[in-house]
């Protein structure tokens, strides 16, 4: 008999999720407890896996304008010196060094006069900067560095109701030989327009030839606001950023990196994380309770069955075994299944979305909603995958121990007379 026992534990689990005449109610619940499980299981993969595409979108939009870890000066001006860009060359997992200067400026075209940001960068660099150079609006980046021309928002454009090719007006100041400062205009033509979709960029950023700026504003040719440094890593730039004060060992430098300069950005984010991860699991344990509600009422209902194995020889660790095994099978089952149409689901997303607009009789119209859906960000990462499984075969397990241990605390005599 202890040869077969496992065999007949599970006979008997398969016998107890079988719908019979009395208990079909109860496997009715027990199967929407399973839909439940996996309903519970593919909106979190879903909803995780869409938030953390629109989070690396975001963080990709702050770490694109600048870089991973950006060198300025404590004081007035940073010289960006061939010798420290070579060091910051030599920093171990750095892919690109790039100087930056900034400055506060007003722009003036058509009678309208708007604040700016005014960020001078080398040709190259706004080339290979893939947040601009990938979202041209109007225009192009052909003729960037050979004229007096600039690149700006298009939030920015549409404000002072600007076209490409026409000459904009840029207002800074200057410190005059006796302390009086002096406004000091410059005129560029508007060579293209760029949209980040974020609003603090398209709407006041406004990009030139470092060189070109350096001349304007009478600096020298190593004068810059900033120097950015750029990793395969990101999440190295702490430790890097470390690294780099001990080897450069300059108290005139300030070296940040992104993590703390977005510090209060980044902590929202992962707080929000941690508890839409808390709140959607909320569906698995209610999905969960009714595993339990469902087989502790089979539990009532086969306590006759129960009391004639008993009776026939049937330990109790047999019955606890059949019950545990059957109560759990439903919740692994459905986290199964909910895993697979999660994965589904965000590999169709944009198919999925097209489909929606279909239905809906969006599609024809172009809107903002529809571009949203059928553009929606997703990335489904491993690890957030895997502790979505876990948890919810925890809360299975969980719900199955409970009306197995039931099953044990009917004793043969009580089953019998009910029958």
């Amino acid at each position: 008999m202890s040869d077969r026992a496992p065999e007949v534990e599970r006979w008997l689990a398969w016998r107890y999720l079988a719908t019979r005449q009395r208990e079909g109610f109860v496997s009715f619940i027990a199967i929407f407890s399973l839909i439940g499980v996996a309903l519970g299981v593919a909106t979190l993969i879903v909803v995780l896996s869409v938030m953390g595409g629109f989070r690396e979108q975001l963080l990709a939009r702050i770490v694109g304008m600048n870089g991973h870890i950006v060198v300025t000066a404590r004081e007035g001006m940073l010289k960006a010196t061939p010798e420290l860009l070579a060091k910051l060359q030599a920093l171990p997992g750095a892919t690109a060094v790039r100087p930056t200067l900034e400055r506060q400026a007003l722009v003036s075209v058509h009678g309208q006069t708007r604040g700016a940001l005014l960020r001078g960068v080398p040709r190259e660099d706004l080339l290979n900067r893939e947040i601009v150079s990938g979202n041209i609006v109007q225009g192009n980046l052909a003729d960037f560095g050979d004229k007096p021309g600039v690149v700006v928002g298009e939030r920015l454009r549409q404000s002072l109701m600007l076209r490409v090719g026409d000459m904009l007006t840029v207002v800074t100041h200057r410190l005059n030989e006796n302390g009086t400062i002096a406004p000091r205009y410059t005129d560029y033509e508007v060579l293209a327009t760029f949209l980040t979709r974020r609003y603090e960029f398209d709407s006041a950023l406004i990009f030139m030839p470092l060189a070109m700026l350096q001349e304007d504003l009478e600096y020298g040719p190593d004068a810059v606001s900033s120097i950015d440094v750029f990793l395969k890593d990101p999440a190295a730039a702490p430790r890097l950023a470390q690294e780099l004060r001990q080897s450069l060992g300059r108290d005139d430098l300030r070296i940040s990196h992104w993590l703390g300069l977005n510090a209060r950005f980044v902590g929202a984010l992962q707080v929000e994380r941690v508890m839409m991860f808390i709140i959607l699991t909320l569906i698995v344990v209610v999905a969960a309770m009714n595993v339990v509600a469902s087989f502790t009422m089979l539990v009532r209902v086969k306590r006759g069955s129960i009391a004639i194995l008993r009776t026939m020889g049937a330990t109790p660790r047999t019955i606890v075994r059949a019950f545990f095994m059957a109560a759990a099978a439903v919740g692994l089952v459905g986290t199964v299944i909910g895993t697979g149409l999660g994965l589904l689901v965000c590999a169709n997303m944009p198919a999925i979305g097209r489909l929606l607009s279909t239905i809906t009789g969006a599609a024809g119209s172009g809107g903002a909603e529809v571009d949203f859906i059928t553009s929606m960000p997703v990335r489904v990462q491993a690890v957030e995958v895997t502790s979505i499984v876990a948890v919810a075969i925890v809360l299975s397990l969980i719900a199955a121990a409970y009306p197995a241990w039931r099953s044990t605390r009917i004793e043969p005599v009580e089953g019998l007379r009910h029958e």
